[in-house]
């Protein structure tokens, strides 16, 4: 007798980005298929492609949900800078799948408005932290302050997720941003 898997979820969708962030978790980016993620949801293959079209248009429904979640982040810190800087880094390590995903755009539709949007309000919270830094005397650039803020706070997540920091850095990946990303500011 074959076993037959019948899915009854409410909100297909959604169900199915949940269950491609827990097989990027196990497989990457890169190796997801849509045929392995209906076999998890439990669903047709057909299902994914019927509500994304093709593996990009999946992987970029993840990225727009993954920079609105960090924009929310962000946004919760105010004009913070080292309060950012340690949100970001905290997001990138709890939300590992999101962010492997965000930061590979050879992998998604940078075009999509929906990911536009999402990533100039992530962008936006971003640059409100930036604001707050000492400039000592320097003229103030925005733009250029924002990229290198941004350039720290990612490289540190990054290498933290790598485990290529060396160990005196500890292993509370908050702490450990808080005190490197902490030595920017008076």
């Amino acid at each position: 007798m074959t076993e037959t898997r019948s899915y009854h979820h409410g909100d297909l969708r959604r169900a199915l980005l949940a269950t491609a962030l827990e097989a990027i978790q196990e497989v990457g980016p890169a190796a997801l298929s849509l045929r392995d993620l209906a076999r998890r949801a439990g669903v047709s293959h057909a299902a994914p492609a019927h509500h994304f079209g093709d593996k990009a248009g999946l992987l970029t429904a993840l990225a727009a949900q993954g920079f609105d979640l960090l924009a929310q982040r962000l946004t919760e810190t105010g004009d913070d800078f080292l309060a950012a800087g340690v949100a970001y880094v905290d997001f990138a390590v709890t939300h590992r799948a999101y962010f492997e995903v965000m930061f590979r755009p050879e992998l998604y539709r940078t075009d999509d408005a929906d990911l536009v949007a999402a990533r100039e309000r992530a962008g936006a919270a971003l640059r409100s932290g930036v604001a707050t830094l000492p400039t000592g005397g320097a003229p103030v650039d925005a733009e250029r302050d924002a990229l290198a803020a941004w350039s720290i706070a990612h490289g540190f997540a990054t290498l933290w997720l790598a485990g290529a920091l060396p160990e005196r850095v500890g292993d509370n990946p908050r702490d450990a941003a808080r005190e490197v990303l902490g030595r920017l500011t008076p």
